[in-house]
């Protein structure tokens, strides 16, 4: 079958070639009656714009790129998500590249972005040093940071306020009697949120003239596998603990199956809270009492805000702070 071409389609509603390009980009600019002629002539003849054609003539290729650390972790399912259907009402396609936290490859798919002409890169929750900024300078393409930041150059962000909510969830254990309160956290030295996360524990606890436990903390590195193994340490050094936070569901849940495995009751000996409130979150037992963010509208706005900026050379909003939530449920209870 001979695919139909744009110039089929404006043959058969008896316009130019310039009209059915204006129908099918801006079809508010076209007459009642000339753009129903032209839809009918699409639908009739199951036309599809070549995007190929369609970038040479707008100079754009109607992509956007995402460049996400880890593409095992259900966050970024939720993200990709509301990404994926803000592309869909500005009309690009999402490219998604996993750079699993490792310096050459994402520099490499920095390359790819640029081979490929996207319109836009969202950066996705990894620190962004200073060999990244400079490529991203050199290609010229608009980038927006997504669950990161940026103090030292004026890049567009979307965020949470993660020593806010972090503190949020200790003041509420504080608030339920616990005194003892340790911390599962990110390693400080490759993360973009476990520095604030750990701010908003310290902040908290020295508000309660709890100090004592600042130091009852350990890291892992983003599985709960790790999670797992951090909280034998942590329970080995501080027997008397009863509650932990943690700065990522995943992490609560390899605690409470640490504590499980050890038939440690939760929430009867030890409060969990965790931070992210993935849709496990939910099913997981005991229900974990968490931190919301918004992740579908986070993804959702970075998106818009880099159509934003490709469209218009501009923001209205330089850095976004969008809003957390504590989600209690079944994994907390006063001391």
């Amino acid at each position: 079958m001979i695919k139909s071409t744009i110039r089929d389609v404006a043959r058969m509603a008896q316009v130019s070639i310039s009209t059915v390009s204006r129908v099918m980009n801006t079809p508010d600019s076209v007459a009642e009656s000339k753009r129903n002629r032209v839809l009918e002539a699409i639908e009739k003849l199951q036309y599809q714009p070549n995007s190929f054609a369609r970038g040479l003539i707008y100079k754009k290729s109607f992509t956007l790129g995402l460049l996400i650390p880890d593409i095992e972790n259900f966050y970024y399912t939720g993200i990709i998500r509301g990404m994926q259907d803000a592309c869909i009402k500005f009309g690009y396609s999402l490219m998604i590249c996993n750079t699993d936290r490792d310096k050459d490859r994402l520099l490499s798919y920095i390359d790819t972005f640029h081979e490929k002409q996207v319109d836009g890169i969202v950066f996705a929750s990894d620190v962004l040093y200073p060999e990244y900024y400079e490529k991203l300078v050199r290609t010229k393409i608009p980038v927006v940071l997504l669950s990161t930041y940026s103090d030292e150059y004026d890049i567009p962000c979307v965020e949470i306020d993660d020593e806010a909510a972090a503190y949020d969830a200790v003041k509420f254990l504080i608030e339920l009697g616990h005194q003892e309160i340790g911390m599962i956290g990110f390693n400080h030295d490759n993360s973009i949120s476990g520095p604030p996360r750990y701010e908003g524990f310290v902040r908290a606890l020295t508000e309660a003239g709890l100090e004592r436990n600042v130091g009852k903390i350990r890291f892992a590195t983003h599985r709960f596998e790790h999670a797992y193994g951090a909280a034998h340490e942590l329970f080995t050094d501080y027997p008397e603990l009863t509650a932990v936070f943690c700065v990522a569901d995943e992490f609560a849940m390899g605690v409470i199956s640490y504590l499980k495995d050890r038939n440690v009751l939760v929430p009867g000996q030890v409060s969990v809270v965790g931070f992210d409130n993935l849709r496990m979150a939910n099913m997981f037992i005991p229900k974990l009492t968490t931190i919301a963010q918004p992740i579908y509208e986070l993804g959702y706005r970075a998106a818009e805000k880099l159509h934003e900026l490709a469209t218009t050379g501009n923001v209205s909003v330089l850095r976004e702070r969008m809003a957390h939530k504590l989600i209690v449920r079944e994994s907390s209870r006063e001391k």
